[in-house]
């Protein structure tokens, strides 16, 4: 059996100094033959950059993105290798869940992002979405990926002047060349929210401003939808910093927060509250659209710079 399972590089970024890296671990424990698993730490400050060099110096026909914070069940390898008996085949990726034991705001802020009004189709990065099925970037998120390294490498890997949003790019140039790029809810990791609100609202602008960052070097229709939260925020802006305005412009936000709570009351039995539920939501839309402000007006670092971005790559030991 072990003889016909290809080779899997899990690669791992991490920061400089970083004491525990928890997926380290829970790859150790992966059940998949030893002498086919190979682990990589890359440690930078860079992600992308840190990815990249890691898929270099790999010697696996496989590669597994993880986050340092990632928690794969034990089968995940061998569920996800399954998918690449198909040629076309060139990314799987599946949800990351909010553990059972994580406190109540952390089931919060999942059970937001996993709304279809808070995240549309990218809800199912974090809730298990329907069955096996050929996907998108917009479903499929880097902190649970298996790519195949051929292809990583042919498409030039992770455009390293961005981050977050690497993984995105990448996707959309894999699928133009023919690339299939699979979801199946059952390949999932479990990883914890953000803590507390802060940090929420400070992913939620990142995310933001990553997609305007890729939509600025790789724009496609794609990233058409991604305008609504900013185009809501000038909307908001007019409403409440402009002159008085006739009663039909507020229509639109009456509307949408009728939408809203429906959307909240649907979605309760997430362990939270309608109020709780609805509050983030809106705040999702506004920190998001934000962020994408942001990210139209960030300068990229040029490749002299990219270049001198330092990447120290560990070998861990799988046994």
């Amino acid at each position: 059996m072990s003889q016909s399972l290809p080779v899997v590089t899990v690669v791992i970024a991490a920061r400089p100094g970083q004491a525990e890296v928890r997926s380290v671990a829970a790859s150790q424990a992966l059940d998949y033959p030893r002498e086919k698993l190979e682990i990589i730490v890359a440690r930078g400050k860079q992600p992308a950059i840190q990815r990249n060099r890691a898929v270099e110096a790999a010697t696996g026909e496989l590669i597994y993105f993880l986050d340092d914070d990632s928690i794969p069940p034990t089968d995940n390898l061998k569920r996800g290798v399954a998918h690449f008996t198909d040629a076309k085949v060139c990314l799987l990726g599946g949800p990351n869940l909010c553990p059972p034991d994580a406190p109540p705001i952390e089931h919060a802020f999942a059970a937001t992002m996993g709304t279809w009004l808070a995240f549309g189709p990218s809800r199912a990065r974090y809730a298990a979405v329907g069955a096996v099925r050929e996907s998108s970037e917009k479903e499929l998120i880097l902190c649970n990926l298996l790519a195949r390294r051929e292809a990583f490498l042919k498409a030039g890997g992770f455009d390293e002047a961005l981050y977050p949003n690497e993984e995105n790019a990448l996707m959309d140039a894999l699928q133009a060349a023919g690339g299939k790029l699979l979801y199946d809810p059952a390949f999932y990791v479990h990883r914890r929210p953000r803590p507390n609100i802060s940090a929420f609202v400070k992913m939620l602008m990142t995310y933001g401003r990553g997609r305007a960052e890729q939509f600025r070097r790789h724009p496609t229709l794609g990233s058409a939808p991604n305008f609504v939260p900013p185009l809501f925020c000038v909307y908001l802006v007019a409403l409440f910093a402009g002159p008085l305005l006739p009663p039909w412009v507020w229509w639109p936000l009456l509307a949408y927060l009728a939408v809203l709570l429906l959307q909240a009351v649907a979605a309760t039995a997430r362990k939270t509250s309608v109020a709780r539920l609805a509050f983030l939501i809106f705040l999702s839309h506004v920190c998001y659209g934000t962020g994408f402000w942001k990210g139209l007006l960030t300068k990229f670092k040029s490749r002299e710079e990219q270049a001198a971005v330092s990447v120290d790559l560990e070998k861990v030991q799988t046994v």
